[in-house]
């Protein structure tokens, strides 16, 4: 079931009813947010206005590590969900978001990309860990 971000249910200021001008459009629906979780790679593919497609990912077990000392990119896999300061739920559920804390096989890293909108785990490594 859609939500819906339009305000034809509104009240007025005056607290009267406002009543609607036209029924609601397509491109008004939103859609629930999207809870990445650590696993194999599952995608979602959206169709989105402008007859664009948003690419969504529920499931991933690897991400783009950044090393901010030596400026270089390399692909990891995630061993585990450390934190996600967003919710205490989600901190519980281990599902990825931005800002979240996560460990790699480089280390521990942040997530600066949003796993449910752009459709890639992009991640800066904040502490470097002794290789096993």
């Amino acid at each position: 079931m859609p939500q819906w971000h339009s305000n034809l249910n509104k009240k007025k200021t005056t607290g009267g009813r406002k009543r609607n001008y036209r029924a609601k459009r397509s491109f008004e629906s939103g859609s629930y947010p999207i809870e990445t979780k650590l696993g194999e790679a599952v995608k979602k593919i959206e169709k989105r206005r402008g007859n664009t497609l948003k690419l969504k990912i529920l499931k991933e077990k690897h991400a783009n590590i950044t090393n901010t000392s030596t400026n270089k990119t390399e692909k990891a896999e995630i061993l585990r969900v450390i934190k996600n300061p967003t919710s205490v739920d989600y901190d519980r559920r281990k599902i990825m978001t931005k800002g979240s804390i996560i460990e790699t096989s480089l280390g521990e890293a942040k997530i600066t990309s949003r796993p449910g909108q752009n459709g890639v785990i992009n991640a800066v490594l904040t502490r470097k860990t002794r290789t096993r």
